[in-house]
């Protein structure tokens, strides 16, 4: 006897381990980004009618809630304009097709994608673009309120023939800052946004033997700093404003930043990764991303890593393993290039996305990923989003908390039985919730939230039905409920007896 209980206890702690390595985890991020710009995801055209841009929004959410994401970061502000009725920025043209036209009839477009996401039980993260103001010079409409003929001395024409011409809004100017956290502070205040998220777009990608023209500017405001080390101060001196700005009227809301996958190489910095970019974010873009982590201005952070595995100048593994070890207690997600699918033998590779999820779920900084872009998972490329559905993201997941933002515990859920089998769920705390969260755990084991397997997320405020008997993987096995707060903290496991 006493050696098949030994057995029985070996199997539980085998399942355990393999669980933890072979199931999607409780605790993930999985996100997408959905870009409106040059309408490469929403809308994928100028020209649909506001039905069309609906119903295209509600399939794209359900392709990914069906893959089991669980964020949206969703372009709201592409080029100095908004994907909203602002009143700082005019519509943008790749909403309505001219900039300034509002959509007819007239409907707020943030506000329908955050309740569609919110019904889902997803996050919706408002990705900003803090500098580039007109995409292009030779094809834009301007609009004209648009700030760049309000405010012409704001701004920098910066490209060349071959690259195109854009114009910027100069980083150096204290009233572009103030604009900018104006135009943040707007989103925050009337929305009810997860996160403002921004990319890596900050001073714009050098252009061989182009000079970004904002000399005049440095000899007004350069002081004694050197011009790289002025132009870092003025990146830093937004994201600072930027935080302080999210933090006064929202102090539990989120703040993100997805960076060029390199911070330095080691040829330019002890510190930097065992790669050979051509650019970097701290020469090149004025971007100290390391600083805004160590300080606790940004949240979290995605560095792009569109690189494939053994790639001879930015190894995914090796950035992966650098990005890692240096996230200073804030959030870490990756950023896959699952755009470059078919580009060359490695993203042929059907393996190569998968291999890339499995390397980074060994490292306990690392806590999720994200895409570019959401278009891409529309083909299935290498049957990829069948590859998610059954095995890396079987089961869904929650976001992982904050404790800096909110550390809370939510009530117990409590539960009800109905006369028809199903499980009535109700929570009676006073404190806002997104949901209640189901969970699955053999016989024999812990009953603790580490060790079981979450298999539903019911969104909801208060109440909510399931049936039991349609729950996934749950044959045989005992079923938990708890509830999660709008940080993404779990309440203590109820069992459904």
């Amino acid at each position: 006897m006493k050696r098949i209980a030994g057995f029985i206890f070996l199997a539980l702690v085998s399942f355990v381990a393999s669980h933890a390595q072979s199931s999607s985890p409780n605790y993930e991020f999985r996100g997408v980004w959905v870009a409106a710009v040059d309408n490469i995801d929403w809308p994928s055209s100028k020209y649909l009618t506001v039905d069309q841009q609906k119903e295209e929004f509600i399939k794209l959410l359900d392709m990914h809630a069906a893959n089991h994401m669980n964020a949206v970061i969703v372009q709201v502000r592409p080029a100095a304009d908004a994907m909203y009725p602002s009143p700082l920025e005019p519509w943008s043209e790749f909403l309505t097709g001219r900039q300034g036209v509002p959509p007819s009839p007239l409907y707020d477009p943030l506000k329908f994608m955050i309740t569609e996401t919110h019904r889902r039980g997803m996050e919706f993260h408002a990705w900003l673009n803090p500098y580039r103001a007109v995409f292009s010079l030779q094809n834009s409409s301007i609009a004209s309120n648009h700030v760049t003929r309000t405010h012409p001395d704001w701004f920098l024409v910066y490209g060349n023939k071959k690259e195109g011409y854009k114009k910027y809004f100069n980083p150096g100017l204290p009233e572009v800052m103030q604009f900018t956290a104006k135009v943040v502070k707007d989103i925050v205040t009337r929305y009810d946004i997860d996160a403002i998220h921004m990319d890596d777009y900050f001073y714009p990608y050098r252009i061989s033997g182009v000079e970004f023209p904002d000399q005049r500017t440095y000899e007004k405001y350069g002081g004694k700093l050197s011009k790289d080390d002025w132009r870092r101060s003025n990146c830093d001196s937004i994201i600072k404003l930027l935080h302080d700005v999210i933090r006064s009227v929202k102090p539990k809301m989120k703040f993100g930043i997805s960076p060029f996958g390199i911070w330095r190489n080691k040829s330019q910095d002890p510190m930097g990764s065992e790669t050979r970019g051509g650019q970097t974010n701290y020469d090149d873009l004025y971007a100290d991303i390391l600083l805004w982590l160590q300080r606790g201005w940004i949240d979290y952070v995605v560095p792009q890593l569109y690189w494939e595995r053994g790639h001879r100048l930015a190894d995914y593994d090796v950035l992966l393993k650098w990005w890692n070890e240096h996230t200073y207690g804030r959030q870490m997600y990756i950023g896959h290039g699952i755009y470059r699918a078919g580009t060359n033998s490695a993203w042929r590779d059907k393996n190569e996305l998968p291999a890339q999820i499995r390397e980074l779920r060994q490292y306990p900084a690392t806590q999720g990923s994200v895409y570019f872009s959401s278009k891409t998972f529309e083909r299935n490329p290498n049957g990829w989003n069948d590859s998610l559905q059954r095995n890396y993201y079987r089961h869904p997941a929650l976001i992982p908390p904050m404790s800096w933002l909110d550390n809370a515990t939510p009530a117990q859920p409590l539960f009800e039985k109905q006369a028809n089998g199903l499980v009535k769920l109700v929570y009676k705390g006073e404190s806002r919730i997104k949901a209640f969260g189901v969970l699955v755990l053999p016989q024999g084991i812990e009953p603790k939230f580490i060790n079981a397997q979450l298999v539903q997320l019911v969104p909801t405020e208060k109440t909510a039905l399931i049936d039991p008997n349609l729950l996934p993987d749950a044959q045989g096995k005992r079923i938990f409920v708890v509830t999660v707060d709008m940080g993404n903290n779990v309440s203590p496991m109820t069992e459904l007896k």
